[in-house]
């Protein structure tokens, strides 16, 4: 994987909402099409999730469905990196997940795009997707 998109999946709390920003190209679990939505990703414990406020997601049941998708980076380099979903089920870990991604939220960098404060961390647990997002060395950049 070239430095620049380790560094682009690098964020940390501190990181803009632009940097964690990107598009993911899922398949429909009905329809079987392509489907790419934006959507932000978040890093706990050095691995990456991806997770929303507690609702029913299209984008969660098409990679419980079919777990292979893409990734594209789009603000500092731009790749389509394949990745392969694999949902969290354990309650702690999603608690311990979930913790981390809320305190992450409640930086003053993201109160202007989140509503403050988030669902407590027991709705998140209870009703938020969670994905544990593998991504596959390879990938084309530009």
């Amino acid at each position: 994987m070239e430095d620049r998109v380790r560094r682009a999946l690098a964020i940390t709390p501190s990181s803009s909402a632009s940097d964690r920003t990107i598009d993911i190209t899922t398949i429909g679990a009905r329809t079987g099409r392509p489907r790419r939505i934006e959507i932000w990703f978040y890093r706990v414990d050095d691995e990456i999730y991806l997770t929303t406020q507690p609702a029913s997601r299209d984008w969660y049941a098409n990679l419980r469905a079919h777990p292979e998708f893409t990734v594209h980076l789009k603000h500092g380099v731009r790749a389509d990196l394949p990745a392969r979903a694999e949902p969290v089920f354990d309650p702690a870990d999603r608690a311990r997940i979930f913790a981390s991604i809320i305190d992450d939220l409640d930086q003053p960098r993201h109160r202007g795009y989140i509503a403050q404060p988030v669902e407590p961390l027991e709705e998140w647990v209870r009703r938020s997707p969670l994905v544990r997002v593998h991504v596959d060395e390879g990938g084309s950049s530009s």
